[in-house]
């Protein structure tokens, strides 16, 4: 079994430097976020930068990349002023990779912020229907969360709930992160299966494009959020290999978001590589 395996990079040298970072690491795969995850300026990327990745991909069997799309963002804020913001680079995000075939574009749902979980998720799938456009092919990914705070998305039926009122509904899928899914009280790491068969029930398998790939400082229901190594957290390295090769996992971009320097992923990508090898 071979695994499509990358990490998170930064995009501040560019898209080809990034390609050629994957390939230095054993990846086939990468996320990156769009822009400054934090706010601040932006540098548009050139077109000639961006057709070197996508040669380099060409070239070297690249699974889909995801790009991720900044915190600053929420898609269902009270805040007239942040969605309007939202949805405007968010548009402009899209219009960007839809340069890159087969780019996926993951996004966090978004804080209610006291409205509740139903108006939050009417906002965020108002957002949605904004940015999306007729002539483009990205696929927007709705990222699974931890729950924290006033988050939407922490359970598969307020996701599926986004989708139900998505127009473009075939340009909408889900990234599912496995460190927000044990920390939101599924338990992945001891019963993968049955939750990939209830993802599949309530969301449909088809609409699962890519997996954050993290293990979880916290135990079980959590609701905190906090990434750690693979293998040396809650979900354990059996528990994480239990879920990367479970047959529709297997075959997806699976991206390592754990708190690692770049030699820190090279490590985690041979490991896990060599793991499922034979699998």
């Amino acid at each position: 079994m071979k695994l499509n395996l990358g990490c998170h990079l930064s995009v501040s040298k560019g898209y080809e430097h990034m390609g050629k970072e994957a390939l230095s690491i054993g990846a086939n795969t990468f996320q990156f976020f769009t822009r400054n995850p934090r706010g601040g300026s932006f540098k548009m990327p050139t077109d000639e930068d961006i057709n070197a990745l996508v040669k380099l991909m060409e070239e070297n069997s690249f699974a889909p990349i995801i790009a991720h799309a900044p915190y600053t963002f929420n898609p269902c804020a009270a805040d007239e002023g942040i969605r309007d913001y939202t949805k405007r680079v968010m548009t402009e995000d899209l219009q960007i990779l839809d340069k890159i075939p087969n780019a996926l574009y993951n996004f966090h749902p978004g804080c209610h912020v006291s409205q509740g979980v139903d108006i939050g998720i009417e906002k965020t799938a108002d957002t949605i229907n904004t940015i999306l456009s007729q002539s483009e092919r990205t696929v927007v990914l709705i990222e699974t969360m931890a729950g924290k705070g006033t988050e939407i998305g922490k359970t598969f039926e307020e996701i599926q709930k986004i989708i139900d009122k998505v127009e473009l509904s075939t340009r909408v899928g889900v990234c599912l992160d496995t460190c927000h899914v044990h920390d939101g009280g599924y338990n992945i790491s001891e019963n993968a299966i049955g939750v990939f068969d209830e993802f599949d029930k309530i969301i449909g398998f088809d609409r699962l494009k890519a997996i954050h790939l993290n293990d979880s400082k916290n135990v079980l229901g959590a609701h905190k959020d906090r990434h750690e190594k693979i293998g040396q957290g809650n979900l354990t390295l059996d528990g994480i290999v239990s879920i990367i090769t479970h047959p529709v996992i297997s075959k997806l971009p699976i991206c390592l978001e754990t708190p690692n320097d770049l030699q820190g992923y090279a490590d985690e990508i041979k490991i896990l590589s060599e793991l499922v090898l034979n699998k």
